[in-house]
């Protein structure tokens, strides 16, 4: 980050609150309309093309946006907790001394560090942030943050209680989420300006966080508001949209070519997109699609969902920039297919 020569952040002018709220404000509420406008449009267009009418499926995603929101708002609540108790708690030399000093073998623990925190995709955005405020560099943090909703335990053992060992979707998705984690830490951490991965929001936050004064209570609680103030318009919005797209794309269509080695894989990806489920639970939702579509597809419904769904990327832009998460959404894509087109290769 730029600073002067006696080591102050340069900063560009803040806007007053008021203009800064509408702005703030003002891309959710187009997102609002211009899926509303598309809800009517396809309901007048394509009358034939969904199973049920327009109000019975405004109804079920409506259900469907406040069962995600509700679902993740105590690991969101959890995340935050940890992120406090890294950014004030914590100091900052443990972290660094815990962690080995050479990149790799640094990049490779932090992706493992998810197999012992217990936070699904939603709270680990915030957990991710703490890590950063400490100085972790945002590839090595990538790493951590798209390992751990897919091996963490909880994801493991309800994945092994859906699944079992049969057909190796278990060991599939635990070794592809791993190696795509450390994938996205390795190229991301190859840029030449690591600030730039990050929005300047989250910059300003990061330097205000280094330059808070009092007593680590008073921290805490102003760091709590700081980062639900963050976090929660876009778990607001990404679960919205969620929602919408249920009401948008007929499921027939998807299941319709889930027999297909290569369409499935795509129909698969999508609605793991599109779903928004939670890490924890996805694999029930899964299995209810295990007899007619591939394994491979499973697989990378399995590897795509908790990283690069619709709410992930909402809470991912709190703090990254829209080219950095462009980039982690391409590489997952990618390997969740390979891994899928493999898997229906040898399975």
């Amino acid at each position: 980050m730029p600073r002067h020569n006696d080591g102050r952040s340069l900063r560009r002018p803040r806007k007053p609150g008021g203009q800064r709220g509408f702005r703030r404000v003002l891309p959710y509420l187009c997102i609002g309309l211009v899926l509303v406008a598309a809800m009517f449009a396809a309901d007048a267009l394509l009358p034939n093309l969904f199973d049920s009418p327009l109000p019975t499926r405004a109804q079920d995603g409506l259900t469907l946006t406040l069962s995600v929101l509700i679902e993740s708002l105590p690991f969101v609540a959890l995340g935050v907790l940890l992120s406090i108790a890294i950014q004030v708690w914590v100091p900052a030399h443990v972290i660094h001394r815990l962690l080995p000093t050479r990149a790799w073998p640094r990049r490779m623990v932090l992706a493992a560090l998810g197999m012992l925190i217990p936070v699904c995709e939603c709270g680990n955005v915030p957990f991710a942030r703490g890590l950063m405020m400490r100085g972790l560099t945002p590839g090595d943090t990538l790493g951590f943050l798209v390992a751990a909703p897919i091996v963490n335990p909880i994801v493991i053992v309800t994945t092994h209680q859906a699944f079992g060992m049969d057909g190796g979707i278990l060991l599939m998705r635990i070794l592809g989420g791993y190696a795509i984690a450390v994938l996205i830490g390795w190229v991301l951490s190859l840029h030449p300006e690591p600030d730039t991965l990050l929005t300047e929001r989250f910059r300003i936050a990061c330097d205000d966080a280094h330059e808070a004064h009092g007593t680590r209570l008073t921290r805490s609680l102003s760091q709590f508001i700081v980062e639900l103030r963050a976090v929660m318009p876009a778990l607001i919005v990404g679960s919205a949209v969620a929602g919408a797209v249920q009401v948008l794309i007929p499921r027939s269509a998807l299941v319709a070519i889930g027999s297909d080695p290569v369409l499935s894989i795509v129909a698969m990806m999508l609605l793991a997109i599109t779903v928004a489920i939670c890490s924890n639970v996805d694999s029930f939702f899964a299995l209810s699609f295990a007899s007619t579509f591939t394994t491979g597809s499973i697989v990378a419904f399995l590897l795509t969902g908790p990283v690069v769904d619709i709410k992930m990327i909402a809470l991912m832009r709190t703090t990254f920039s829209a080219r950095t998460i462009s980039v982690l959404v391409a590489i997952v894509l990618l390997a969740a297919f390979t891994i899928g087109a493999v898997a229906n290769l040898v399975v």
